[in-house]
């Protein structure tokens, strides 16, 4: 795994002064106040204004001293870190002065994790071990689970993700009570049976055939083919720290109408947030192709809905549609410029009807049961959407429609007008 920082520096504001320091001038655009605004600063960016030397890494603190929760990540891994994250609170309208030094990289204690990122294969002992690159079993083999929950999890301190870590290739979710991180500790004897409520939280998704929560597909001549089944499906972790995680799931040999295809997805995730980060790059798609992204509906009782927000697309579900029976709330939104296709599946069951691509699960890989935007597109160019999930059991506001819409917009808003480095 590539060396990460994490750090706090605590000085008094009698010691220090921002006077004689390299100033960073950020500000709010918007008329609200920001919590856990994420703000990503360079390399390039410091070495502009101030000397790297080596084995000393940057700090920002505030003007009476406060230091500005932050991590440094090597995203390359070449062993130097390419990226300084900073988690800031904001004022509406406010202007915020950071003062940036350079202190030992020994000097940096931890920060308490507020995103988290595990893939752990199945050992002989009956224990979990992590790994930062793996290839599943391919589609070809005998189906056989060797994940530890099944797939990949990521997770920040408001919502769980996971990702079957096999041919079905279908996005599952965890509710949460607490900011606890559980994906170290799923399928482990101490945790329990994650389909049963708990102090925590639990899975609240029934998946079946469909995309689950943001499975990824392609749209080509009208039809959908599923991000799976491919000759190769890899992950590879980026970074994982207490700010920001990110991953990425490869593929290739993947099997499009007859068209040899590859497709990476990079996922992001930051605390605080309802929502992860999707970036998808497909390798020869053609112009009138989509990439999709969806929603199961299985439980779905009431319409999906479908609203423009800031410069997003946006389409979703909200009900009593969990697996506790209780209200589950998701949502996609895309960029306006870039939303394609807004449909809905059929209900068929294929597999009853002999596509069998998982006896063992009952599943078929042809995409049923789901709520789906089409994006536009472009052979080796990444397009990002967003994922988000609320539980109504974990706030009130999530047990209407319209408070979950009302976050929607909120969180677009903010993402289409981002906080400015003046």
């Amino acid at each position: 795994m590539k060396r990460i920082h994490f750090f706090i520096l605590l000085i008094s504001s009698t010691l220090f002064s921002c006077q004689n320091e390299v100033k960073f001038t950020f500000e709010n655009p918007l008329e609200v106040d920001r919590t856990d605004e994420v703000i990503v600063l360079s390399r390039a960016d410091l070495a502009a204004k101030m000397d790297l030397a080596e084995g000393r890494l940057p700090v920002l603190k505030k003007a009476d001293g406060e230091t500005v929760p932050s991590q440094v990540d090597d995203l390359d891994g070449d062993g130097k870190w390419d990226e300084l994250v900073l988690i800031v609170d904001f004022e509406k309208n406010q202007k915020l002065e950071l003062c940036a030094e350079l202190v030992a990289e020994e000097s940096y204690p931890k920060y308490k994790k507020r995103t988290n990122l595990r893939l752990g294969i199945a050992q002989q002992d009956g224990s979990w071990k992590e790994v930062d690159t793996y290839k599943a079993i391919p589609y070809t083999e005998e189906f056989k689970i060797i994940s530890q929950g099944e797939g990949v999890t990521w997770e920040n301190d408001k919502i769980g993700f996971r990702v079957y870590f096999d041919c079905r290739n279908v996005k599952d979710l965890f509710g949460k009570l607490l900011p606890r991180m559980v994906a170290d500790d799923v399928h482990t004897p101490e945790f329990g049976s994650y389909h049963e409520l708990a102090d925590w939280g639990m899975d609240v998704l029934h998946c079946g055939s469909s995309l689950g929560s943001g499975g990824i597909a392609l749209l080509k001549n009208d039809s959908l083919f599923r991000v799976g089944s491919t000759d190769v499906y890899e992950y590879k972790k980026i970074v994982e720290g207490p700010f920001r995680s990110v991953f990425e799931l490869r593929y290739s040999g993947w099997d499009v109408d007859g068209e040899d295809m590859e497709a990476v997805e990079r996922i992001t995730i930051y605390p605080g947030k309802y929502w992860f980060e999707s970036d998808v790059t497909i390798k020869g798609c053609a112009d009138n192709d989509q990439i999709v992204t969806g929603i199961v509906t299985s439980q779905l009782k009431d319409e999906p809905f479908a609203f423009k927000a800031a410069d997003f697309q946006c389409i979703g579900t909200h009900g009593v549609q969990s697996l506790n029976n209780d209200e589950l709330g998701m949502a996609v939104i895309v960029p306006k410029a870039e939303a394609g296709k807004i449909d809905r599946t059929s209900d068929i069951n294929f597999f009853k009807l002999g596509y069998e691509t998982v006896k063992e699960k009952g599943f078929s890989n042809i995409i049923s049961e789901t709520y789906y935007i089409g994006q536009k597109c472009q052979s080796g160019v990444p397009a990002k959407h967003y994922f988000f999930s609320v539980w109504g059991l974990e706030k009130d506001q999530w047990k209407t429609e319209n408070g979950f819409k009302k976050y929607i917009g909120e969180e677009a808003e903010k993402l289409s007008a981002p906080i400015v480095k003046l």
